[in-house]
């Protein structure tokens, strides 16, 4: 019997990534986007090349490092598959779509595109690279869809046109809204609600959006009008995994009310805050919105947070290349790792929910047997459960070298055993790409 050599073969990363297979001329690319699927769902806690390959079984990265500096693929045909498969996973179900900005620093200036410049997880100007994002939320998970490479003017190559972040961001919103996705509300924080440039294109694309303001944003108001700071409000918080929160909200109205709305809302359950633990926000939303303007915007926050995990968790910043081509060769990778684990989240939570619904008790996966399986719905959750999956690949890539030192009798085969049942794990239907 033939024995795996590799996580190449595990049941549910092949099934996901023989979608992308069509893009990839030379069989051993293919290998190596698998491997580095593996690798990147793995609780490593730096996700560098060499530590996949040992985790992987493979001899060293080289053949990592050729895949992402010179194999010839194409990171766009990646990422349109990506983006198609999310496409049928929604469905006609509204999003709420994120803009949002990540940064890491970085020393020197050999890296593409590093400069001095604000990086919000520090919360500080430093050396760094910096990219707008944006993400898609559909019942609590969160999918990436797009991300651009912010060029400092500083940094541009003769072939670059600068463009500020509002501008990548308005680009976003117009790609994503042209793939048809609908979208219920777009979420930003004030270095795009203080841009007139994104909500110029939200109103002409009559999006509904919250966006934050700065504490003094400025408002024509015609004379003899003042502004006045309407009664605070309280209202619950849902918090993912935690009690729920009071908080307060008021409307601050220019003069007359309008089509566009002012808030201000707390960070924390007191009614008398400063202006440094509230946040303002000016929304398009229609209706009587009071108390439910603040939850939605809070959603921003909470996505915010989580990518923040997850790029800790799958190695956003891990990568140790110079050139911008394979940098961004290594983010789609990233988000198509992301993707698998969104996927996955979501199909656990639609299981639930139809578990629920049902009066007859469903037969639950063998896999839930295991303590650490995590019986929950969250991106998290999936994650956890997938990298349970994965160990017995990794635990052969450990052991394998130790079995031609020390021949245990009838482990290899006991371990072979063990990675057929991982590859009976099948739960997600994933979506054809005839329509691709």
């Amino acid at each position: 019997m033939e024995l795996r050599q590799s996580v190449a073969t595990v049941g549910f990363i092949d099934d996901y990534c023989l979608r992308y297979r069509s893009i990839f001329a030379d069989i051993r690319l293919y290998e190596c986007f698998k491997y580095l699927h593996a690798g990147i769902l793995s609780p490593l806690s730096r996700k560098t090349l060499p530590e996949i390959a040992k985790l992987t079984g493979l001899k060293d990265g080289q053949s990592l490092h050729h895949f992402l500096r010179d194999g010839v693929w194409c990171v766009e045909q990646v990422r349109a598959i990506r983006l198609h498969l999310i496409r049928q996973q929604i469905g006609t179900r509204p999003i709420s779509l994120c803009i949002d900005e990540t940064g890491d620093a970085k020393k020197g200036n050999t890296t593409d595109y590093v400069a001095k410049q604000y990086i919000g997880n520090l919360g500080k100007t430093a050396n760094g690279i910096v990219s707008v994002n944006a993400y898609a939320v559909v019942d609590g998970i969160t999918y990436p869809l797009l991300f651009k490479i912010y060029q400092p003017k500083s940094r541009l190559k003769t072939s670059d046109e600068y463009k500020s972040k509002p501008q990548l961001a308005v680009e976003i919103i117009r790609e994503i809204q042209a793939m048809g996705f609908v979208i219920e509300r777009v979420l930003a924080d004030s270095l795009y609600g203080e841009s007139g440039d994104v909500t110029g294109v939200l109103h002409q694309l009559k999006l509904p959006y919250i966006v934050a303001i700065r504490s003094n944003h400025g408002v024509l108001m015609p004379k003899g009008q003042r502004v006045r700071y309407n009664h605070w409000r309280a209202y619950d918080q849902p918090l993912a995994e935690h009690p729920t929160q009071r908080r307060y909200i008021r409307e601050i109205l220019f003069g007359t009310r309008r089509s566009v709305r002012f808030y201000q809302i707390t960070k924390g359950s007191t009614d008398n805050p400063d202006q440094s633990d509230s946040w303002f926000i000016m929304t398009n939303l229609v209706g009587d919105i009071i108390l439910s303007v603040g939850s939605q915007y809070t959603l921003r926050t909470w996505i915010e947070y989580g990518f923040k995990q997850v790029k800790n968790e799958l190695g956003w910043h891990d990568y140790r290349l110079t050139d911008y081509a394979s940098i961004e060769r290594w983010w789609e990778l990233i988000f198509s790792a992301y993707l698998l684990v969104s996927l996955h989240a979501d199909e656990f939570k639609q299981r639930q929910a139809s578990q629920d619904n049902d009066e007859t008790q469903p037969v639950p996966l063998p896999f839930s047997k295991h303590c650490d399986w995590e019986l929950g719905t969250t991106w998290k959750s999936a994650l956890n459960n997938l990298r349970l999956l994965l160990q017995p690949y990794w635990c052969w890539a450990w052991l394998e070298q130790w079995l031609h030192v020390f021949p245990v009798p009838g482990l290899k085969r006991a371990l072979h055993q063990l990675m057929d049942w991982m590859d009976t794990f099948q739960i997600l239907p994933i979506p054809d790409l005839k329509a691709a």
